[in-house]
């Protein structure tokens, strides 16, 4: 019995690892069906190119609007769809900006920020180093959404990040 009631704890926890790496980490995108020139294949060409994101999933309507997608940036999923009214879900672009950045650690945030530009993306504030330890710019995407990319350099202690950041704002 104690070999059975093992057996099913450890396919319980097989389970569980599969779903939560199947739904972490997410973000969902909505890109605007009132722009003519925009849609959600669009958004994925676009991440394709300037971000080298990975399509994982496509699901149309029978009208050709995409009503769900995932791509895979590094080890992120980030989920789309063309705007639905009826979802209550609008693109930064028909609300006339967006409250939310989404924030994307890569390895090389300079190669990374160079191609996202190249590809289309605007520049919102250039690569810098920052007082806490990471290397960061970011972008607008053509969809509306504003990006943080960033590469990990420095470990440091809270402490640390305390004096580092009393310095620059005294201006010293």
């Amino acid at each position: 019995y104690r070999v059975l009631a093992d057996q099913a704890l450890q396919q319980e926890i097989r389970l569980l690892k599969a779903v939560r790496q199947r739904l972490c980490p997410t973000l969902s995108l909505q890109v605007d069906e009132a722009q003519p020139d925009q849609s959600a294949a669009e958004a994925i060409d676009f991440y394709q190119q300037a971000l080298g994101a990975t399509e994982v999933f496509r699901l149309a309507a029978p009208d050709g609007k995409i009503v769900h997608a995932e791509i895979r940036i590094g080890d992120s999923v980030i989920m789309l769809a063309d705007s639905c009214e009826s979802s209550g879900f609008r693109s930064p672009i028909a609300l006339g900006g967006s409250s939310v950045g989404l924030h994307l650690y890569v390895e090389d945030v300079d190669t990374l920020f160079a191609q996202a530009i190249a590809a289309g993306a605007t520049i919102v504030s250039p690569v810098t180093d920052q007082f806490y330890g990471d290397r960061t710019g970011s972008i607008a995407d053509p969809f509306g959404h504003f990006w943080f990319l960033a590469t990990h350099r420095e470990d440091l202690t809270p402490e640390e990040i305390d004096r580092r950041a009393a310095a620059l704002f005294s201006g010293t």
